[in-house]
């Protein structure tokens, strides 16, 4: 893979230019370093508690430039204010961005991330592109079990989070029509540094985080950083689940016009998955009634145990290997990048390169929904039996303590009762390793008082997927803390049904579907350009991009249409030399290497934005855009019949990607103690997935607003979204119902008051009810969030923190597989993480 990129490696070597000048000038590329919290860049707070300047904004558009003079709707957070909300992942940071949906349910990772009401079908972030320092991190931020933000973490070195919602995301980055998050190193502006410690005091966490960074010269600065962890996290699982961390570096060379910068990125972390929990559910599919199984409480426990530890299944070469539940959402990813900018007869020049060397995976326990089957896989263990063609039979502990015992009174287990017939879903990343070029130039030319703003530009990018899923199914009991137990299940005759819990090593209730592998490479190339006059007090732009895609590589196993179900043979898995005449050995799904099917199309799609400024007077301006952008589909449409699994093109073109158009409008109001921002929307799609294929409309109004008096300080958001299924080409009758988990209303809020030493204050978001599924049935509660903080300066360089994450214990739902009650009245349901209490001491260097 790395010969084909260096090519790619050219244009940043270029940028070697020596320093020759005493200062380096301010670049668009630089400003969003030293950002402050602010929303529209509304001005936060800086030293002393005074307002800071307002701060010009970058990412997603041409130029960095004050937000009230840019037709487009941006946020951003910096370091110290993300510190105080009290976030254990990424996702849960995201949901203080106004307008964005962040369903952080899969730990540190894997979380679903939309924006202004546009859908998340199979989950991650469609039509959202994360970036690190103005690059994506994965060109596609929805892939399955490898999603963007599993490998990104916030650390000491973050500067701050830059967001910007539709506009011109269509056009300055691929696959970003819905907006660009963007998290934002610092580079070493500012001598010193700090050394943190934080440990769990309800709950198994301890993490040390270090930066530093500062001049080695007139001409060059550096930063350095990073943290490392461990711990069991905010769930019982019985085991450390959160190990690893990152290490980052970046050297800057400055000269007269610009700079040249190389960066670099350790990661190697692991987090355990958020399960789906069983939970009970009454009442009516309108107002239902969430309740915890007898021994497992759904807002706290979840399927993870001491007591099942480890998942034997086969590679993909069809070799048994071992995986460890231990190692839930891992992540490791080595990257290396070159930024640079100069200036060449009135043209700047921007050039950003980098190359990332990424694998990890996901093994999780995953409870089939009753609405996927004709039977109830989560249920008393008289209705388990039979599905194992064990009707009559006995169930003993295969695991744990008591493991050989018989269980006596199965209707009493656990004071439940429950079995519970789970898939395990272990998927292994092996690769998603990409490359990213983009260069651009821009350049002003004054014309009398006014002045005429042009950029052009080229981007490049490379990316692989390449995975295997190897899923086995096992019986275990329902219960929390850590302490289920996998359960054998024996014929009335005394035959084995079961090998230490396992029922198959694969998944026969599902067909044996989902044992496939594939080695997949996407590639885009993308010119883009830009136009902006401004006359006055208005301005006028425009921008277009042109992507040119296309797919190649090959693809094993049983869901692949020439091949329906995968080889399921008698083998030896364990090497024991004992196979039992009813047990797992006998049900074990290979992938069928005899037969791939490769895949090889491509695609072309035109993006573009247009937008309209007028900045009324100094403090208040009025702006409208109007987009059309789109979202190339990657390994989302595998395994369906969107591709021809004989020539690899597409059955469907119209599947290689999809398209966003949005409209957008409103004012921006900001002084130095208070801001107001309102923006109107309009978003329409269609969405290509596994067994999906609609439309969506969605309009509403999002609301940024802060205030500031004396001590206080408040930041509050809002989005108000109305969201339908416009059309379904698979499920007619969906058409008219809203998109699953779209709720009227989200917002959030994060009042403090700062008292010299002292600063204290919450931050709560929260959302209306919102429909589990697309029929629209069954409706999943709305629910607030309140996290508290304390920080205290006994002196000016050491800071002790208190933050409380879910401050009221509140079981927030966020997802249920179910989209109606079940006539057993037991569902799976995912839920925020419960409150989990840190303190932390930093120590500024």
């Amino acid at each position: 893979m790395f010969a084909r990129y260096l090519l790619l490696s050219v244009a940043p070597i270029a940028l070697g230019i020596p320093a020759h000048a005493a200062s380096a000038a301010s670049s668009d590329a630089e400003a969003p370093a030293e950002v402050v919290r602010g929303i529209e860049g509304q001005a936060g707070a800086g030293a002393g508690g005074k307002p800071a300047a307002p701060q010009s904004f970058s990412t997603g558009v041409a130029k960095a430039r004050d937000a009230l003079d840019s037709a487009t709707s941006t946020s951003t957070l910096i370091d110290s204010e993300i510190a105080k909300v009290g976030a254990r992942s990424l996702g849960e940071v995201f949901r203080y961005i106004p307008g964005m949906r962040a369903e952080s349910i899969g730990g540190e990772g894997g979380a679903n991330i939309s924006i202004r009401g546009l859908p998340i079908a199979l989950g991650g972030a469609k039509f959202l592109q994360l970036q690190e320092n103005g690059l994506p991190v994965l060109e596609f931020g929805d892939v399955a079990f490898g999603s963007a933000d599993a490998f990104l973490r916030a650390d000491l070195n973050l500067a701050g989070v830059q967001a910007i919602r539709g506009g011109s995301a269509s056009t300055f980055a691929s696959n970003s029509p819905g907006g660009i998050v963007n998290l934002i190193d610092k580079t070493g502006t500012t001598d010193g540094g700090a050394i943190e410690l934080t440990s769990g005091l309800d709950y198994d966490t301890y993490r040390a985080d270090f930066s530093y960074g500062g001049r080695l010269g007139e001409h060059t600065r550096f930063q350095m950083g990073g943290f490392y962890r461990q711990g069991e996290g905010p769930r019982p699982t019985g085991f450390q689940g959160y190990k690893g961390g990152q290490f980052k570096f970046n050297l800057t060379r400055e000269f007269s016009g610009g700079y040249v910068r190389v960066y670099g990125k350790y990661l190697d972390d692991r987090t355990p998955v958020t399960s789906a929990s069983p939970a009970l559910v009454s009442g009516t599919n309108d107002k239902p009634e969430y309740q915890n199984v007898q021994g497992f409480d759904f807002g706290k426990d979840q399927l993870l145990s001491r007591y099942i530890p480890v998942n034997l299944t086969l590679d993909r070469n069809n070799r048994p290997v071992t995986h460890r539940y231990a190692d839930g959402t891992s992540a490791k990813m080595k990257s290396i990048g070159v930024e640079g900018q100069f200036e060449v007869d009135g043209w700047s020049i921007t050039e950003k390169f980098r190359f990332s060397d990424m694998s990890g995976g996901v093994i999780q326990p995953y409870i089939l929904p009753a609405d996927a089957l004709p039977f109830a896989s989560l249920n008393r263990a008289a209705g388990i039996l039979p599905l194992v063609g064990a009707s009559g039979g006995s169930i003993t502990f295969a695991s744990g303590p008591q493991a050989g015992q018989v269980i006596a009174s199965p209707a009493a287990l656990n004071g439940n009762g429950l079995l519970a017939l789970v898939t395990v879903q272990d998927t292994t990343v092996n690769s998603l390793d990409n490359v990213t070029n983009d260069i651009r130039a821009s350049k002003t030319w004054g014309i009398g008082q006014d002045e005429l703003t042009f950029t052009a530009g080229f981007y490049k990018s490379a990316q692989d997927i390449s995975a295997t899923w190897a899923w086995s199914t096992i019986v275990t009991d329902v219960l929390g803390g850590g302490n289920a137990h996998l359960i054998n299940v024996t014929l009335p005759n005394g035959l084995p049904v079961t090998q230490n819990g396992v029922f198959a090593f694969g998944t026969p209730f599902i067909g044996n579907r989902r044992r496939n592998s594939y080695d997949l490479t996407y590639n885009v190339d993308a010119p883009y350009a830009s136009v902006n006059f401004k006359t006055g007090r208005l301005s006028i732009g425009a921008s277009v991009r042109y992507d040119m895609g296309s797919a190649s590589g090959t693809l094993f196993g049983s869901d692949l249409l020439a091949n329906p179900g995968a080889s399921v043979v008698t083998l030896d898995i364990d090497g024991n030399g004992v196979i039992l005449p009813a047990g797992p050995e006998r049900r074990v799904a290979t992938l069928p290497l005899s037969n791939p099917s490769p895949l090889d199309y491509s695609y072309r799609y035109l993006s573009y934005s247009t937008g309209i400024n007028y900045r009324i007077a100094s403090d208040l301006s009025v702006f409208a855009r109007y987009s059309k952008g789109a979202r190339a589909n990657a390994d989302r449409i595998l395994y369906s019949n969107y591709v021809n699994p004989v020539s690899g093109a597409l059955n469907v073109k119209g599947a290689a990607y999809d398209t966003v158009q949005q409209a957008e409008g409103g004012f921006k109001f900001r002084r130095a103690d208070m801001g107001v921002f309102l923006t109107g929307f309009w978003a329409k799609t269609r969405e290509h997935n596994i067994g999906l294929d609609r439309s969506y409309r969605a309009y509403g109004a999002e609301l940024e607003a802060n205030y500031r008096r004396g001590v206080f300080v408040i930041n509050a958001g809002a989005t108000w979204t109305k969201a339908e299924i416009t059309a379904d080409a698979i499920v007619p009758a969906t058409v008219g119902n809203s998109p699953k988990h779209q709720a009227d209303l989200i917002f959030q809020v994060i009042p403090q008051v700062e008292l010299g030493k002292l600063t204290f204050g919450a931050a709560a978001y929260g959302t209306t009810g919102s429909h589990a599924q697309d029929n629209n049935l069954l409706k999943m509660p709305g629910y607030t969030i309140v996290n508290g903080f304390l920080q205290y300066r006994p002196t000016e360089r050491i800071m002790v923190s208190l933050n409380a994450n879910n401050l009221f214990d509140n079981a927030g739902i966020v997802e249920v597989a179910e989209g109606r009650i079940p006539a057993s009245g037991l569902v799976t349901v995912r839920t925020v993480n419960p409150r989990t209490v840190s303190a932390s001491v930093r120590f500024s260097l």
